[in-house]
């Protein structure tokens, strides 16, 4: 799954070129509202599951190193791409943007220095630097999932193993009852409508994927819940399709910005906003859960189907690092073909898909600095020859 949210940020990203409503670094002279339609149903849903799933692997790493070691391996796995992203790949797209405009003239190296001018916010946690060209880009989803882990880290050294059981087997009781799986739509629901959207972290609050990220370590633990998902998915089917059949017209018609006002309208359309989100993570995850590995199956046995899938789970993180700036640089030159609309998006998407599997097949996995800088463990080492 998370290899398809990021092909699918590949297809998104690349939309968001030719969308009417959206800022994007490089875009179209012809633009469409069409694109929003079908971008809308991916925002409900594919970064609230990159969080979930953040969250199974944040609850066994913990058990496997420790609270401290945990720690120490999210520093590394996540902080370092983080920062080298952020320095290295992320202005490229905003030089990108100005160098859209014909009367500007800055070179990249003359554009540096502006880009890393930065003021300390505070108040924006935990996107506290900030600046007028200053930004953490696509790698916003580190820094969050960065800061949710070092969160997490100390809660769970300090939460007595005794403690957690019983909290355990009372969520594990309340699961059990018909409809339970939908409950933690509520307080997703409360903080949408209160907190409002954030257009800019892919049309959630930041503090909503805190608790997809709190979801996923709640289910890595104890495998009842997971059985309420499954028990659990008709309902979430249903409410999938009701709460955005009603919560969509109401951001059309609300009075202002319907992702920050605080008028009734748009607070209801962000509450079943929030709802609906976490019932299509329901859904997707019951369905993951029903299948089981096969005989032949390319997971479970060996030949290509496996190596193949164990190439791209190793480069989930590497791929989302490199592929927005890829898209961009790609786009900044295909939006001046003379060619129509759909034909631009087509070879976006196909040019970029092919640079970033070379990217990081040529540049990244190849050596143990690169692997490093992309958070990649170091490559197994291959058994020695004997003398």
């Amino acid at each position: 799954m998370r290899v398809l949210v990021v092909v699918g940020l590949v297809l998104f990203h690349s939309s968001l070129v030719f969308d009417a409503s959206d800022d994007f670094y490089v875009k179209n002279p012809e633009t469409t509202g069409i694109t929003t339609i079908f971008a809308g149903f991916g925002v409900l849903w594919a970064m609230p599951l990159l969080f979930l799933i953040a969250g199974f692997g944040a609850w066994h790493s913990l058990r496997r190193r420790g609270p401290g070691g945990f720690a120490l391996e999210r520093l590394r796995r996540i902080g370092v791409p983080l920062v080298f992203g952020t320095t290295v790949l992320v202005p490229v797209p905003q030089w990108l943007r100005l160098r859209a405009d014909p009367a500007y003239h800055e070179s990249y190296l003359e554009f540096l220095p502006r880009f890393f001018h930065i003021r300390v916010e505070p108040w924006e946690f935990p996107f506290v630097l900030q600046g007028d060209s200053f930004e953490t880009g696509h790698l916003w989803f580190l820094l969050l999932l960065l800061t949710f882990a070092l969160m997490l880290a100390p809660v769970a050294r300090w939460f007595p193993a005794s403690r957690a059981r019983a909290l355990g087997e009372r969520l594990a009781a309340v699961g059990r009852r018909r409809g339970a799986a939908l409950l933690p739509a509520l307080p997703l629901a409360l903080v949408s409508a209160v907190l409002g959207l954030e257009e800019e972290y892919a049309g959630w609050s930041r503090w909503a994927y805190l608790l997809f990220f709190c979801y996923g370590v709640v289910l890595a633990s104890d495998g009842r819940l997971r059985d309420a998902l499954r028990r659990d998915t008709r309902a979430a089917v249903v409410c999938g399709l009701l709460l955005p059949a009603v919560g969509l017209p109401l951001f059309l018609v609300a009075e202002g910005d319907a992702f920050t006002e605080l008028t009734p309208m748009a607070m209801t359309a962000r509450a079943l906003y929030g709802a609906a989100g976490w019932c299509w993570l329901v859904v997707i995850m019951s369905l993951l859960q029903r299948r089981r590995p096969a005989s032949g199956d390319v997971t479970s046995g060996g030949g290509s189907g496996r190596r193949l899938y164990a190439y791209l789970s190793e480069g989930v993180l590497p791929l989302y690092v490199l592929h927005q700036p890829i898209v961009v640089v790609v786009a900044f030159w295909v939006v001046r073909w003379p060619v129509p609309g759909p034909v631009k998006f087509v070879a976006i998407v196909l040019v970029s898909l092919v640079l970033i599997l070379a990217a990081y097949d040529l540049l990244v996995r190849r050596a143990e600095v690169t692997r490093f800088l992309f958070g990649m463990r170091p490559a197994r080492r291959r058994a020695s020859r004997p003398s």
